[in-house]
Formats: structure tokens, C-alpha cells, sequence
């Protein structure tokens, strides 16, 4: 099976996946998403970004979502005032090398145990 290099939209699994768009240099920092993201007020992401997006003191780190009312864009407890910028690499037609073709991800490792929101939806039955 072929790893993933794109987030799924419609996915078996929630909550899932998503591709980042945008981080702001701002505490707490604003992640934007290509779509809706369906992430609870309480749920804790990872962070993945590949080094050719920049903002590389944010690859691996975990922080709890907040949501702000925008469905492709939510909080994120992490002081990212002083990383460097979060920027997309331009698009070169298909002539970029293989290992660019992974997008920044957003994935949910856990949920705040106080809420336990995300948990009590089933998609599978």
C-alpha cells in the first residue's frame, strides 16, 4: 500500500488527517486547513511539516485545538511568535523530486479527557 501524501476527505476514521494550508507566527497559533477539519475544542494534534514549508520548530509538536467558529481553521496552544514563517512551496508543474510531494499535516493523537467529545462518534457503526 502506498504511503499517503494527501489528506483524505471523506476518511473511514474521524477524526482525521488534514492538510495544512497556513500557520500563523502568533500565540496561540492559527492553523488553517484545505477543508473542513471537524476537530473538538479539547483535541490534541501532531504537527507534521516538511522542511521545504519552513516553520521547522513546529515539525513533531503537540497542542490542543481550539476552535474560533471557522471550519478550516482552528487554535493551536503553541507559541509560534518567534519560528520561522510557515510557507507553501510553489507548485512546479510535476518536476518537483518525489520526496516533495508530501504535504504539512495536521493529525489528531488524542482528545482532552475532560470533554471526550470527538469519541462518542462511531463512523464505522
Amino acid at each position: 500500500m502506498p504511503i499517503p501524501t494527501q489528506a483524505t476527505i471523506n476518511p473511514l476514521y474521524q477524526p482525521a488527517m488534514r492538510t495544512i494550508t497556513a500557520i500563523t507566527n502568533a500565540n496561540p497559533a492559527l492553523v488553517t486547513t484545505s477543508f473542513a477539519h471537524n476537530y473538538v475544542d479539547g483535541t490534541i494534534v501532531r504537527l507534521y511539516i516538511p522542511a521545504y514549508f519552513g516553520m521547522q520548530q513546529a515539525d513533531h509538536l503537540t497542542g490542543t485545538v481550539t476552535n474560533n467558529g471557522v471550519n478550516t481553521q482552528f487554535l493551536i496552544d503553541i507559541d509560534t511568535t518567534l519560528f520561522d514563517p510557515f510557507v507553501v512551496p510553489p507548485d512546479i508543474a510535476g518536476k518537483s523530486p518525489w520526496w516533495m510531494n508530501f504535504d504539512a499535516n495536521v493529525i489528531p493523537i488524542a482528545e482532552d479527557n475532560d470533554t471526550l467529545q470527538a469519541a462518542t462518534h462511531n463512523t464505522l457503526g
